[in-house]
């Protein structure tokens, strides 16, 4: 699982079945920089390209969430779905010490 703020949604104009009842997330992942400053980076300036993941939590704009890629992302669907990457926590705080 990786960490990343939402900086936006996305609107599709057409969408499988399989995906319906969840929204589209941009998010800019976090970076090791990110935690060695103790606050959060101007949205978008992450050195990491930014994602599109689907959300099905309720994520918003400037929400941290935890993400999470690849196979892993289709696991919650019942067969074969196109997703790439998909939101699994919404998270309140994050405390690290080095």
């Amino acid at each position: 699982m990786r960490l990343g703020t939402v900086i936006g949604r996305v609107t599709l104009s057409q969408s499988i079945p399989a995906l319906k009842g969840g929204r589209w997330l941009l998010i800019s992942p976090f970076t090791t920089d990110h935690f060695q400053r103790r606050h959060d980076p101007p949205a978008g300036l992450s050195r990491d390209p930014s994602l599109v993941a689907y959300d099905a939590l309720g994520g918003s704009a400037g929400d941290t969430v935890g993400f999470v890629e690849g196979r892993e992302a289709a696991m919650p669907f019942q067969g074969p779905t196109p997703v790439d990457a998909i939101t699994v926590a919404l998270v309140d705080d994050v405390f690290y010490v080095p």
